[in-house]
Formats: C-alpha cells, sequence, structure tokens
C-alpha cells in the first residue's frame, strides 16, 4: 500500500519549513549595511578610499585623515599639515596616492603611510579669487586631473578649475575649459575617454586624453555631485533632486532613471555591468542589479548624510555625517 503522510508529519515538515525560512530571514538580516564599531571620529567624512582588501582610508572636516590596514577592524589617524576639509583620496598604484584638502595636494608614496603637500594654490593665483579643490583622477601612469572651483570674497563661485599633471605630480597647470560652472567629480574610463560633472547639470567630456573637453547634453539644471563609468560607453551620474543618469553612449545621450526615493544624491558606484550602489542626504542608500536600469532602497539604519561610496567585488564602503562609516558584505 502507497505510504499516506500523517497530520503528524505535516506539523514536523510546517515546523522544519518554518525553521528554514526563519534561518533564511536571519542570513538576510546580517546581509546588507551595518555600522562599523569603533569608528575614527565624530567628523563629517567627505571620502573613502580602499586600496586593496585591507588598506583603506576615511578623511573629512579639519584635515582629518584615518587609515586601516586590517579591513576596517581597527584605525589609525594621520597626522597631515593642514586643517581644511579633505575631499578626495585617489591612489594611482599600490604605493602612489593623492589628497586634495582645501586649496593643496598631498601626495603619499609609501602607500599611504605618510603624506606631502606638493602643491598649494592661493588666491594670488586666481586674482584675489579663492580655489577649492574637489577630486582627483589618474588616466595614466603620470597624467592626472584635479577639477574644483574658484570663489569669491562673498563665497560665490566665479570659475571652474580644472588642472592636469604630465609629470605625475611634479608640476601642474590650468586648462581653461567650456564652462565656469563649478566642477565637482570626474571619472576616466581609460587613457583617453574622460567626463566630468558640475553645477546646472554639467557635464564635460574628453576622448583625447583631456587635451579638450565638450560639454555633453545632461538635460537637467540640477547639480550633479559624482559620476562614474564601467567602460567607454557605459556610464552613471548622480545629484541633487533625485536625479539619475544613465549613459549606453558614451554620454551622447544621458536618460533620466526614475528613483524610489526624493533625496539628493551624492555618489553612484558600479564595481560590474549590472551591480550599482548610490548613497545620498538623509542616510540613503539606493542598489541596482540591472545595470542602473531600476532601483530599490536598502536599509541603513541611519539618517546621517552619507557623502562618499567606495564598492570594490567583495566588500562596500559608506561615509558621511557625524563621522559614520557602514560597510556591506557582497
Amino acid at each position: 500500500m502507497r505510504y499516506a503522510p500523517t497530520v503528524s508529519f505535516f506539523r514536523k515538515a510546517g515546523l522544519l519549513l518554518a525553521l528554514i525560512l526563519l534561518a533564511s530571514t536571519a542570513a538576510l538580516a546580517q546581509q546588507g549595511w551595518a555600522a562599523v564599531g569603533g569608528s575614527p571620529g565624530s567628523t563629517d567624512l567627505n571620502t573613502v578610499y580602499f586600496a586593496d582588501q585591507k588598506r583603506g582610508w576615511v578623511a573629512g572636516d579639519g584635515g582629518f585623515v584615518s587609515r586601516t590596514t586590517d579591513g576596517g577592524l581597527t584605525w589609525a589617524r594621520q597626522n597631515i599639515e593642514t586643517k581644511d576639509a579633505v575631499n578626495d583620496v585617489y591612489f594611482r598604484n599600490k604605493d602612489v596616492g593623492y589628497l586634495l584638502a582645501g586649496n593643496s595636494i598631498f601626495q603619499s608614496e609609501d602607500g599611504g603611510q605618510t603624506w606631502r603637500e606638493i602643491r598649494r594654490y592661493f588666491a594670488t593665483d586666481f586674482g584675489g579669487a579663492t580655489p577649492e579643490l574637489y577630486s582627483v583622477r589618474f588616466s595614466g601612469k603620470k597624467r592626472g586631473w584635479v577639477v574644483g572651483s574658484i570663489s569669491n570674497a562673498e563665497g560665490v563661485v566665479v570659475d571652474s578649475l580644472v588642472i592636469y599633471t604630465n609629470d605625475a605630480g611634479k608640476s601642474w597647470q590650468r586648462l581653461r575649459v567650456p564652462t565656469r560652472q563649478e566642477l565637482i567629480h570626474l571619472d576616466f574610463a581609460d587613457e583617453k575617454r574622460g567626463w566630468i560633472v558640475g553645477v546646472g547639470g554639467t557635464i564635460l567630456h574628453t576622448q583625447d586624453g583631456g587635451e579638450s573637453w565638450t560639454e555633453q547634453a545632461s538635460n537637467t539644471k540640477a547639480t550633479l555631485y559624482h559620476v562614474d563609468f564601467r567602460n567607454e560607453r557605459t556610464g552613471w551620474a548622480v545629484g541633487e533632486r533625485a536625479t539619475i543618469l544613465r549613459t549606453v553612449d558614451g554620454g551622447v545621450t544621458w536618460a533620466a532613471i526614475e528613483a524610489p526615493v526624493r533625496a539628493t544624491f551624492l555618489s553612484v558606484e558600479f564595481p560590474d555591468e549590472n551591480a550599482g550602489w548610490l548613497v545620498g542626504r538623509g542616510g540613503v542608500i539606493l542598489r541596482s542589479d540591472d545595470g542602473g536600469r531600476t532601483w530599490i532602497q536598502q536599509e541603513t539604519r541611519t539618517k546621517n548624510h552619507l557623502f562618499a561610496l567606495f564598492m570594490d567585488k567583495k566588500k562596500g564602503w559608506a561615509v558621511g555625517g557625524g563621522g559614520i562609516i557602514l560597510q556591506y558584505d557582497r
């Protein structure tokens, strides 16, 4: 006779299923973004960068820089000769890195153990207007770029600022570009192709290694705070008023993507062609699994503004107001 399950069997099976679901739910709850214990300080953090799985930096207001060598388990403050806000940290290889603080460029040649100022700009360099440096990237071993703005005595931006080096930072020259808007962030897909974003929906593009820059139509007046390109064709830009832009043709056209929440977005990163994250004010983090076509909101358990994001193949980091550091295990 064919075996017939008993009521007891169903009860046991139901209990087993419930336990499996409970375990799965607990596992999912452990995934995602979590605050790092023993954060390095309470200063607002403006940038985060990891050179590898172990070595990373967070930096922010008042010249604050902190370094980890154990993947973020512990942090040690570094002393650099500035009290200005640190806006960006970037390494072009495992040893040589650059740091922007106020109107100064710092360089490390020992894997970020020490930093020295290699260039400082003054108001006298710009007819009495004050420079501020926001973002640094290198398109090659020796060729690097910094973008920012120049402001008058009232703090009003009067011109854009683009400077570059052809000798790995030994000397820097200014390059005029076709906008006077404040420029906030840049990214290069390769040695030839790069993009800069800024106020008023500004997007600038080069396809000759930065020798010349042309404007691309963003079809928005919203300030764009961050741009990220996976290759010479696919990229994303984010900004105020929940602005998310996506291109698949190198910026010839930019398509606006609907966001599930209204916020100002400040940083976006795609560690691969499908998975991407963005962060913003109010502790917002959005995730995409389809190359940025659609986005879903993730739980962060914080309302602190998140100013910067760093993602790699295994982990993610977001930093922001009050010294908050969030870590994500992929």
